[in-house]
C-alpha cells in the first residue's frame, strides 16, 4: 500500500443558485488501456512508462469533497473533478481529444437527450473558463446535485456524476469571496497494489489545452523525484488533464505539482506543497 507521509490541502469559489456565487466515487474494476498523457510541453501527447492502466469505468466527474447523504452548512465550496483521461478546455476555443468543460446540475435530472445543448439556468450551472470548483450558498433545504461534462457548445458528454443528494442546515454570513484562495493542491490515493491514482486540483486558477494558447489559464505539470536519483520525472498534462494513475518503481518519491501558463509554459503560476510518498 502506498504510504503518504506529508501535505496539505486548498479552498476556493464562484457562486450559484437561488443565491448562487459561480462523491467522489473510486472504481478500480478491470485495467483497461492507458490514456495517453503528455510528457512534454508539446500538443504530442505519449504514456509515460509509470503511467498505470485506467479502472475501465474510470470516465466520470465527480465531487471532490462532497458525497450522497452529506449536510452542509452555506457558504460551501465544493470541488470538481474528472477521470478516465478527460480534460478540462475553456469555450473561447475549441479543443481535441476527450475534453470538456464542467455543469453543475441542481435539482435536475440528466438529460434525455446528449445531442442537445445544456441550457442556462439558475438549474445549470455552466464553467466555461476551466474552473474545478464553485462556491454554494444554497438555501436552508433539500437539494440533489450533479456533475455533467459538456463540449465547447455545450453538448453533453457521456461523462457525469452520481447525483449526490444533501441538505443544507444553515445559510451563515460569511462572504463567499473569502472561501476563494489561489492555488493549488496534490492529492494522494491510496491503492489497494502499487497503483494509485494522483488528482490535482485548481483554486481561482482555469484549466485549459496548451493548444489552446488561452489568457489567464493553464495546466498542470508534475515533477517526481526519487531519493539517489538527481533527473526527476517530469510529465506535462498538456490536454487540460486533473489526474493520473501511476504505479512507479518501489521507491521513495516526492511529488510536485506546479500550475503552468498555457501562453509560456516556462512560467509558473502556482506550485503545491510537495508531497512525499513511499512506494513498497
Amino acid at each position: 500500500m502506498v504510504e503518504i507521509l506529508k501535505g496539505t490541502s486548498w479552498t476556493l469559489g464562484v457562486a450559484m443558485l437561488a443565491s448562487i456565487a459561480s462523491a467522489q466515487t473510486v472504481k478500480p474494476l478491470r485495467p483497461a488501456s492507458p490514456t495517453a498523457m503528455a510528457t512534454s510541453s508539446s500538443a504530442v501527447t505519449a504514456p509515460h512508462p509509470w503511467q498505470a492502466s485506467l479502472p475501465l469505468t474510470a470516465a466520470d466527474a465527480y465531487f471532490a469533497n462532497l458525497k450522497n447523504g452529506d449536510t452542509i452548512e452555506t457558504p460551501f465550496l465544493v470541488r470538481f473533478g474528472v477521470s478516465g483521461g478527460w480534460g478540462l478546455a475553456p469555450i473561447a476555443k475549441a479543443s481535441n481529444g476527450k475534453s470538456g468543460h464542467h455543469h453543475l446540475l441542481v435539482n435536475r435530472d440528466l438529460p434525455l437527450n446528449f445531442k442537445t445543448a445544456l441550457p442556462f439556468t439558475d438549474q445549470y450551472i455552466h464553467f466555461g473558463k476551466g474552473q474545478m470548483e464553485t462556491v454554494l450558498n444554497l438555501a436552508p433545504g433539500t437539494y440533489s446535485l450533479r456533475l455533467l461534462l459538456a463540449d465547447d457548445q455545450h453538448i453533453p458528454h457521456f461523462v457525469y456524476s452520481r447525483e449526490a443528494k444533501i441538505t443544507v442546515t444553515k445559510q451563515n454570513s460569511t462572504d463567499p469571496k473569502t472561501l476563494i484562495k489561489k492555488g493549488i493542491d496534490i492529492n494522494i490515493d491510496e491503492g489497494d497494489t502499487k497503483a494509485f491514482r494522483v488528482r490535482f486540483h485548481a483554486s481561482g486558477l482555469n484549466v485549459a489545452h496548451l493548444e489552446q494558447k488561452l489568457p489567464d489559464t493553464g495546466h498542470f505539470r508534475l515533477s517526481i523525484s526519487s531519493s539517489g536519483s538527481g533527473k526527476p520525472e517530469v510529465m506535462d498534462f498538456v490536454n487540460g488533464q486533473t489526474e493520473i494513475w501511476l504505479s512507479p518503481p518501489a521507491g521513495a518519491y516526492t511529488f510536485s505539482l506546479d500550475f503552468v501558463d498555457n501562453l509560456d509554459p516556462a512560467k509558473v503560476i502556482a506550485s503545491a506543497t510537495p508531497r512525499s510518498v513511499n512506494v513498497p
